[in-house]
C-alpha cells in the first residue's frame, strides 16, 4: 500500500464531544498542508449520521456541506478519509443492514470522497442470536461485512478497519494469543488496513518491540490511531505539549499514524505542528539513511527533538494568536456596532460560543423575534461607601456550564423574572465591551508557561511539576511555623517563609497569566483555552491563600481535635500513575494540575468545592484571597453595612453608629477568632470574606464574658442584638462556624466558592469534623449558595430563634 499511496500522516477527527465545525476543519486543512502532513480522517463520535444513526442518509443540505469539506481537503493536498462506526446495533447477518451500510458509503463516494474506514471500537464484546447463529465468532462476523464492502467500493487504496480489540490491553487473553485478532489478521483482506492505539488506549510511548508484535498478530504493519493528545475524557485537563514517546524508526513498522487530539480546536495547534516535524524527520531518515560516506548531518538523518520542535512551534502560536479570529473560527464579517441588530445571525453548528450565549439567552427571553435589540448596560456608578459598582449577578441568571468533554458551555434555563433576565444581557454587554476595550495579544512567555502548565497525560510540564513540589514541601514542612511552636530552628523557620513567598510570586505569575489570556485579540483561542486558565487561577487563588495561611496558624499534632496530616494524599512529580506501580489508563486520575493540588489539600477531591461553572463571559477582572489583616477592618465593615444595612432596625442610626453593622454580623468573629478569617479583593478593593470559629462552645463562653458587656457600654439598650445560645445535639457533630458573605457585583461566583473553600480547609486542618452556618429564613440565596458547597443538611430548632442552620461534614 505504501508503493500506491504513501505514509498516512495527519489528524482524526475520532473523539466524544462536540464535532469540530466547518471552518475550524478548513482550517486545519491549511496547517496539516503547511506542515507536510496529507491526511484528515472524519469520525467525530458524536456526529449522529456517524455512529448513533449510522443508517440515515445525508439530507441534500448536509450533503452540500460534506462535498465541499472533501473538494476543500482535497485542494490542499490532503486524503480524506470518511469513517462509519455501525457497530452498536448493526445486525451482520442481516442483508438489509449491509445493504443500508453500502447505500451510506456510496452516497459519500458520490461526494468525491474515494478513501474509507469501517471502525468496530467502543462496543460491546457479543453478537445478538441471530447473528450467533450464522456466524462462528464475533471477529468473523466484522471481517466478513468489512470484506463485502471493501469489494463493492471497488478495493479503495485507503480502507481501514477498527476493531474491538484496539490496543493491547483490550486483548483478551493477551495479545498474542486474541484468538479475535487472529481471525482478524488471518482473514481480513490483504488491501485492508488495520487501526492501533499502542499498548493502551493512550499509549505513553510506542516502540518497535511492540508495534513488530502487533504487525506479526495483523499479518500487515498497522495504522495508530494516536491517543495522545485526546482530552475527551476529562473536561478539566487539555493537552498542549508537543507530539513525543514514537521514535522515527517506527516508520517502517506502520502505514500511518494519525493524531486524535483535543476537542478544542485551537488546542491542537502545537500537537499537530509538532507532529508536522516527526513526520518530516522520518522522511528525512528514509533519505538519508543510504548514505554510506556518513555525511549526513544530524537535521539531515532524521533526527526528531520535540522540544526543538516545540520551540518552533510556539514562534509560529504566537504569531497566530496574534490575529483577530471570531470565536469557532467564523468568518463572517464583524458587525457594525452602530447597528441596532446587535446579534450576528450565526449557527450553533458554526462554534460561535458567543453567538450560542446571545441566542440562547434572546430566545428564551423574548422568543421567535431575530431583529430584537439587545438592552444595553448602564455605565458603571459608585456607591455611596465609594467603591466602584457594577450591575450584580441574579440569582436567575444562566450559568454557562462544560459538558462532558468541555468542548461547549451550555446555558441553563433562564428565570421566569424579566427583570433577572434583563440583568442577564446587561452583564453580557457591559463584559462584552470590557472584553473589547482591554484586547492585547498574550507573548511567547505566556505561551510557553501556557504549555508547561498543561502538557501531555503521563507528564506534567516543568512548571507544573515545580509548583506541586513546592506545594508539597510546604505542606510537610509546615509545623515548623506551627502556632504551637515557640522556639522552632530560625533557619527552617527562614527557609519556609522564603520558599512560601517564592510560591507565591509564582501564583501570581499565573493569575497574571489568566489577565493576559483573557485580553488576546484571539476570540478563537480565548474560548477554546479559557475554561482551563480560569479552572488553574481559582485552584491557585486557593493554593496560594492556603500556604499563606499556614505561617503561624497551625495546630500542633497533639491537638484534641486531630492532627491535620493524615488528611493528605500525594503529589505527583510526573504522573500519579506511575506511583502505583501498574499499567492504567490516564483516566484513573482526572483534573491535571487542578486535581493534583486538591488531592493533597485536606478536603480532598469534593465535586461540590472544586466544580465550579465557566462565567457567563470571560472578565478579566482580577481576584486575590488572603489571610485576613488588622488593616482590612475598616473595609470589612464596609462591606457589613452594604450587605445588611437595609435588614436592620430602621430605629438604628447608622450616621451615629456606622460600625454597628459590622459588630452585629462581623465582630465576634474577627475579635475572638482571627486566625479563621479570610479576605476577598478585586482590582476595586475588598469584595468578601468568609470568618470562622473552630470551637463553639469556648466563643460562645467568650461572647459572654467579653464581647457582649463591651457592646452593652458601646451601644444603646436595644440597639445591639446578642445571639442565642446552639444546642448540644447540633455541636456535638458540627463544632464550628462558618460566616462567608461576598458583594453582589462579584460576577465570577467561583471565587466565592474558593473564598469559602480556604475557611473550610483552615478549619479542617485543625481537626473541625463539622461546620455550620447562620442564615436568615429570608436569605434563600445564601442557602443555595451554601448548598452547592456540599452544606446538604438543613438544621432547624426552636432554639435557635427565626434561623435555618445550614450544616456540612468535614470527614
Amino acid at each position: 500500500m505504501e508503493e500506491r499511496f504513501g505514509f498516512l500522516c495527519g489528524v482524526v477527527e475520532g473523539f466524544y464531544g462536540r464535532p469540530w465545525s466547518m471552518e475550524q476543519r478548513k482550517v486545519l486543512f491549511k496547517w496539516l498542508q503547511r506542515w507536510g502532513l496529507n491526511t484528515y480522517l472524519y469520525g467525530p463520535k458524536d456526529d449522529l449520521k456517524h455512529r448513533m444513526l449510522w443508517r440515515e442518509m445525508y439530507s441534500e443540505e448536509e450533503a452540500v456541506h460534506l462535498k465541499a469539506l472533501i473538494q476543500a481537503a482535497h485542494a490542499c493536498g490532503l486524503q480524506f478519509i470518511y469513517a462509519l462506526s455501525p457497530g452498536q446495533d448493526i445486525i451482520f447477518s442481516n442483508s438489509y443492514d449491509v445493504v443500508l451500510l453500502k447505500r451510506k458509503l456510496r452516497q459519500v463516494a458520490g461526494l468525491g470522497c474515494k478513501a474509507f474506514a469501517i471502525l468496530f471500537d467502543d462496543i460491546a464484546h457479543t453478537l445478538c442470536q441471530v447473528d450467533k447463529d450464522v456466524f462462528s465468532s464475533f471477529a468473523h462476523a466484522q471481517v466478513s461485512v468489512a470484506n463485502e464492502i471493501f469489494q463493492y467500493l471497488e478495493e479503495p487504496c485507503t480502507f481501514l478497519f477498527c476493531p474491538t480489540e484496539y490496543c493491547n490491553s483490550l486483548c483478551y487473553p493477551s495479545l498474542a494469543k486474541s484468538a479475535y485478532l487472529k481471525t482478524i489478521g488471518e482473514e481480513l483482506l490483504p488491501g485492508i488496513g488495520v487501526i492501533w492505539t499502542g499498548t493502551k488506549v493512550i499509549s505513553k510511548e510506542l516502540t518497535e518491540e511492540s508495534i513488530k508484535e502487533v504487525q506479526e498478530v495483523l499479518q500487515r504493519r498497522p495504522l495508530i490511531w494516536d491517543n495522545l493528545h485526546a482530552n475527551d475524557y476529562d473536561s478539566k485537563i487539555v493537552f498542549l505539549g508537543p507530539f513525543k514517546g514514537r521514535p522515527i524508526r517506527l516508520g517502517p513498522h506502520l502505514q500511518g499514524l494519525l493524531l486524535n487530539p483535543n476537542c478544542e480546536f485551537e488546542a491542537n495547534f502545537i500537537p499537530v505542528h509538532t507532529l508536522g516535524s516527526w513526520f518530516r524527520s522520518i522522511h528525512r531518515m528514509r533519505k538519508y539513511s543510504a548514505r554510506s560516506d556518513g555525511s549526513a548531518t544530524k537535521e539531515e538523518s532524521g533526527a526528531y527533538c520535540p522540544e526543538d520542535a516545540l520551540c518552533r512551534a510556539l514562534q509560529d502560536w504566537t504569531e497566530e494568536i496574534g490575529k483577530s479570529v471570531l470565536p469557532g473560527r467564523q468568518t463572517l464579517p464583524v458587525e457594525d456596532k452602530s447597528s441596532t441588530n446587535s446579534e450576528p445571525k450565526m449557527s450553533e453548528k458554526q462554534g460561535s460560543h458567543i453567538t450560542t450565549r446571545w441566542s440562547h439567552c434572546k430566545s428564551a427571553i423574548d422568543g421567535p423575534e431575530e431583529d430584537c435589540e439587545i438592552p444595553k448596560g448602564p455605565q458603571p456608578y459608585h456607591s455611596s461607601e465609594g467603591r466602584p459598582s457594577v450591575p450584580c449577578q441574579s440569582k436567575g441568571a444562566p450559568d454557562i456550564i462544560p459538558n462532558e468533554t468541555a468542548t461547549v458551555w451550555k446555558p441553563c434555563e433562564i428565570g421566569e423574572n424579566r427583570e433577572q433576565e434583563t440583568q442577564v444581557l446587561t452583564q453580557l454587554d457591559s463584559a462584552s465591551h470590557e472584553l473589547e476595550a482591554s484586547h492585547e495579544t498574550p507573548g511567547l512567555d505566556d505561551l510557553h508557561l501556557l504549555v508547561r502548565l498543561f502538557y501531555l497525560p503521563y507528564e506534567h510540564g516543568d512548571k507544573a511539576q515545580h509548583l506541586l513540589k513546592e506545594f508539597q514541601w510546604l505542606k510537610a514542612n509546615s509545623s515548623c511555623v506551627s502556632i504551637a511552636v515557640k522556639k522552632g530552628d530560625p533557619q527552617k523557620v527562614d527557609e519556609w517563609r522564603s520558599r512560601a513567598l517564592h510560591f507565591k510570586q509564582e501564583c501570581d505569575n499565573l493569575l497574571h497569566l489568566h489577565s493576559r489570556i483573557i485580553k488576546s485579540t484571539n476570540q478563537a483561542f480565548l474560548y477554546d483555552i479559557y475554561p482551563y486558565v480560569w479552572d488553574v487561577r481559582n485552584t491557585t487563588l486557593l493554593a496560594k491563600a492556603f500556604v499563606l495561611w499556614l505561617d503561624g496558624h497551625v495546630l500542633s499534632d497533639n491537638h484534641p481535635f486531630g492532627s491535620w496530616r493524615n488528611c493528605f494524599h500525594w503529589c505527583r512529580t510526573i504522573a500519579s500513575v506511575d506511583l502505583l506501580g501498574v499499567e492504567v489508563e490516564p483516566w484513573v486520575f482526572k483534573g491535571g494540575i487542578s486535581g493534583e493540588f486538591q488531592m493533597m489539600l485536606p478536603l480532598g477531591t469534593s465535586p461540590e468545592l472544586f466544580t465550579h461553572p465557566p462565567p457567563l463571559f470571560p472578565a478579566s477582572q482580577s481576584y486575590n484571597i488572603r489571610p485576613f489583616a488588622s488593616k482590612d477592618k475598616a473595609e470589612l465593615y464596609r462591606i457589613c453595612r452594604e450587605l445588611h444595612h437595609k435588614s436592620l432596625d430602621p430605629s438604628h442610626s447608622l450616621r451615629k453608629h456606622p460600625d454597628l453593622t459590622g459588630d452585629s454580623t462581623a465582630g465576634p468573629l474577627l475579635h475572638l477568632s482571627p486566625e479563621y478569617s479570610f479576605i476577598l479583593e478585586d482590582d476595586r478593593g475588598l469584595c468578601g470574606y468568609a470568618l470562622g470559629v473552630m470551637d463553639v462552645k469556648s466563643f460562645v463562653k467568650n461572647c459572654e464574658t467579653t464581647w457582649f458587656p463591651a457592646m452593652r457600654e458601646k451601644y444603646p439598650q436595644g440597639s445591639y442584638t446578642e445571639k442565642a445560645t446552639y444546642p448540644d445535639s447540633l455541636l456535638y457533630h458540627f463544632p464550628s462556624l462558618v460566616h462567608v458573605e461576598v458583594l453582589p457585583d462579584v460576577l465570577d461566583s467561583s471565587v466565592a466558592r474558593c473564598l469559602a473553600t480556604c475557611l473550610l480547609l483552615a478549619l479542617k486542618v485543625n481537626g473541625s469534623q463539622g461546620v455550620f452556618c447562620e442564615m436568615l429564613p429570608t436569605d434563600q440565596l445564601h442557602l443555595e449558595f451554601f448548598t452547592k458547597l456540599g452544606f446538604l443538611e438543613i438544621f432547624r430548632s426552636d432554639t435557635v430563634h427565626h434561623e435555618d442552620i445550614v450544616l456540612g461534614r468535614l470527614l
